[in-house]
């Protein structure tokens, strides 16, 4: 019988846990859910951003049951990963017990673009794009 080696857990943190981390947590999740069990989680946590929504269902990801967490909530969860995704986060981001590996990787916030709805919905795709990019890289 072939023993299957546990999931690593990870946790992606932003400062509102509103766009970044709530893609990166979906993606892992969709992508490489045999092998992760993915958390989110935000410094300053406020409400997910409702184009993150729009974006993710486009791929056809259902993030519907998502909603802004604060770091408390993984304080006693065992993490492999800690993960932050904007500098800000990086300078706020609590010590994790069992947080064995914390990585540092910057995306830019999409909801600081000021454009049109369609200029803005690409800049949120590109976002979303960008994070799976580097996922597949990182984890895959």
């Amino acid at each position: 019988m072939k023993m299957c080696a546990p999931k690593k857990t990870v946790l992606f943190v932003c400062t509102h846990n509103a766009i970044r981390s709530q893609i990166a947590e979906a993606l892992l999740n969709e992508i490489y859910g045999d092998r992760y069990t993915a958390y989110s989680a935000g410094s300053d946590p406020t409400q997910m951003d409702p184009l993150v929504k729009t974006v993710m269902s486009e791929m056809d990801i259902d993030v519907s049951h998502h909603h802004s967490k604060g770091f408390s909530v993984f304080q006693e969860v065992p993490l492999d990963y800690v993960i932050t995704l904007c500098d800000q986060a990086k300078e706020s981001c609590p010590y994790f017990p069992g947080g064995n590996l914390r990585l540092h990787r910057s995306f830019a916030d999409p909801s600081e673009f000021k454009g049109n709805h369609e200029e803005t919905m690409n800049r949120y795709r590109q976002t979303r794009d960008e994070i799976k990019d580097w996922i597949e890289k990182e984890f895959g």
